[in-house]
């Protein structure tokens, strides 16, 4: 009986090796094949097309699965937040959920009623403060998505502009260099993530589809309203139509938003100057003279000249 406990053992880690030793091999295998598709197709294979999605997104996208139920209502109720509005802000925010703006309307008002049902129960349970929770929580409902939308297009906005001048420096080289513009975003944007390289590899997608150069460039300028990003495409604009070129329009708009970047950060510095001021007069002054204020009153109560010892109390 031994012996067979002992052979299977044995038999187990030969196995257990055996299939470690061709799961290697598998992975280097695909390794090399997607290098090589990558080659191919100028794409960057080893991008994750299903990032993990958070407990957050999950969370949400169930959620807005009912609010499909109050999309019709929620295109009348659209106080603060036009159907126009809404289209603009989910296209600039790169509409990460996938939002039409049908749901995103009945998204409001279905946090809305959440919120009154959770207010209601707080006030049921006897929850503190719960008497303002029945007003203010389906206020936060119908705010919240919003609220959210918008910062997430800010945001996306920012990361775009910080990125550009670093982006055009690259394609100015490869340009100078002798590639081809299409050929010089297909391999650039490889190196970049965020919006920036959203934005070109649909601008490539488009072109590749037939659309006309042109109008591709007037459809970045519709999804994005970043200032930098725009007066790029419209110097692309001009010089595909005046025959200016392109490694030009890259270079000295590189050198002009890295100017406006320093103008911008000396701007910020000039009015810090004035909060540090008002920081120091009304919080850190007030402290430091009452600190001193106090020390002198300690030291005159029970110090060696005390007032209790000049009068002998």
């Amino acid at each position: 009986m031994d012996a067979y406990i002992i052979l299977a053992v044995i038999l187990f880690w030969l196995m257990f090796g055996l299939s470690i030793r061709h799961f290697s091999l598998y992975i280097r295998e695909k390794r090399v094949l997607i290098e090589h598709i990558s080659d191919v197709t100028y794409t960057d294979a080893f991008e994750k097309k299903a990032k993990k999605k958070s407990r957050r997104a999950v969370w949400f996208q169930k959620m807005t699965k009912y609010a499909d139920e109050f999309s019709d209502l929620g295109q009348r109720i659209n106080f603060f937040s036009e159907n126009a509005d809404v289209a603009e802000w989910l296209r600039k925010s790169g509409n990460p959920y996938q939002l039409t703006v049908e749901r995103f309307q009945g998204l409001k008002l279905f946090l809305l009623v959440v919120g009154f049902f959770a207010g209601m129960i707080s006030l049921i349970i006897g929850l503190p403060f719960s008497q303002y929770a029945v007003i203010f929580n389906p206020l936060l409902g119908y705010f919240l998505p919003i609220i959210i939308i918008r910062q997430q297009a800010k945001k996306r906005q920012e990361a775009l502009r910080r990125d550009l001048p670093d982006f055009l420096d690259t394609i100015s080289t490869s340009l100078q260099a002798g590639v081809s513009l299409d050929q010089a975003l297909r391999e650039v944007i490889r190196f970049f993530d965020g919006p920036l390289r959203e934005e070109f590899s649909r601008f490539n997608y488009e072109i590749d589809l037939g659309v006309p150069r042109e109008t591709a460039y007037r459809n970045l300028l519709e999804r994005n309203d970043n200032q930098e990003f725009q007066g790029l495409i419209k110097s692309l604009l001009q010089g595909l139509k005046l025959g200016v070129p392109i490694a030009t329009t890259f270079k000295v708009q590189a050198e002009d938003m890295r100017q406006l970047r320093e103008e911008q950060v000396k701007e910020l510095a000039a009015k810090a100057s004035p909060k540090v001021t008002l920081v120091t007069t009304f919080l850190v002054a007030p402290v430091s003279i009452l600190m001193i204020a106090g020390l002198m009153l300690l030291n005159l109560i029970y110090g060696e000249n005390s007032i209790f010892k000049l009068f002998n109390f």
